[in-house]
């Protein structure tokens, strides 16, 4: 029971874990999740009407293509950080039941594990220049 409690205290898992886990157990695929990382830029694609959405996620080490049907946050853009529950189907695809999206501005202390990710340290967004005078 100790160790069922270790492995689900995870708020969520990166792609690249996601990966880990599939591969190490195939019976993972199809199992609801919540995974974080970043939506990848120029990927986001609106299917007609508005109500599917269709994007790539990615820590820098591991891209997932996602499907979400439903209305998206204000906040979902280019380059957002998300959260998705969901399930990882065997073709590789997360579909995605619930999808919340970072606003930078009120998020900017991600977890230590996403930080030590390559596509948190490459794609993250400079940081301001304080006011002059201040």
């Amino acid at each position: 029971m100790a160790s069922s409690i270790e492995e689900t205290a995870t708020y969520y898992l990166t792609p690249q874990e996601l990966a880990a886990k599939t591969t190490s157990d195939p019976t993972f695929y199809e199992t609801g999740v919540k995974v974080g990382a970043r939506v990848v830029p120029g990927s986001i694609e609106r299917e007609p009407g508005g109500k599917q959405v269709s994007f790539r996620v990615t820590d820098g080490a591991r891209t997932y293509p996602v499907v979400y049907r439903g209305i998206t946050p204000d906040t979902f853009t280019d380059g957002v950080d998300v959260v998705l529950e969901g399930r990882l189907g065997r073709d590789g695809t997360f579909r995605a039941t619930t999808l919340l999206a970072k606003c930078a501005s009120r998020y900017e202390n991600a977890p230590e594990k996403y930080k030590d990710t390559p596509g948190y340290q490459r794609q993250s967004p400079p940081a301001p220049t304080p006011a002059r005078g201040a």
